[in-house]
């Protein structure tokens, strides 16, 4: 059992997975998500610290959200974060695209595969497994 103190409130839980809040404040911070999803999609144009000022919520939080790709928005949006490794605007996430491909382009010579195993087919010369009788 891990118990901890919620970040939010101070009070003690159970802790299981996911970010150090108590169920109560979690399901606040859900209910202030889907606040903040209804004002983005009635109000198409506005920035991330006239969200935060009319939802109540924090700039941070807002920015957590969409860095964990639960707020998305289109391409003609105002709204942007920068990318983590270059600081180009990008809509969600932490990387541009720019970014992921060159990431990935250098973890793929770091991934080196095994050749697959082949088995040879048993024939008569090669031992098999015996069984004594008692």
């Amino acid at each position: 059992m891990n118990v901890r103190n919620c970040r939010k409130c101070g009070k003690i839980f159970n802790y299981v997975v996911g970010p150090p809040i108590c169920p109560v404040c979690r399901e606040a911070v859900e209910a202030k998500f889907q606040d903040v999803k209804k004002y983005v999609q009635d109000n198409k144009n506005v920035g991330i610290p006239e969200i935060a000022r009319e939802c109540e919520v924090e700039i941070s939080q807002i920015q957590a959200w969409i860095r964990d790709e639960r707020l998305v928005f289109s391409a003609d949006s105002p709204i942007g974060i920068e990318c983590e490794n270059c600081s180009t605007m990008i809509k969600t996430g932490r990387f541009c695209d720019k970014c992921k491909a060159d990431m990935a382009r250098g973890f793929n010579p770091q991934v080196k595969r095994e050749p697959a195993q082949t088995f040879k087919k048993e024939t008569k010369d090669t031992p098999k497994m015996r069984f004594l009788d008692k």
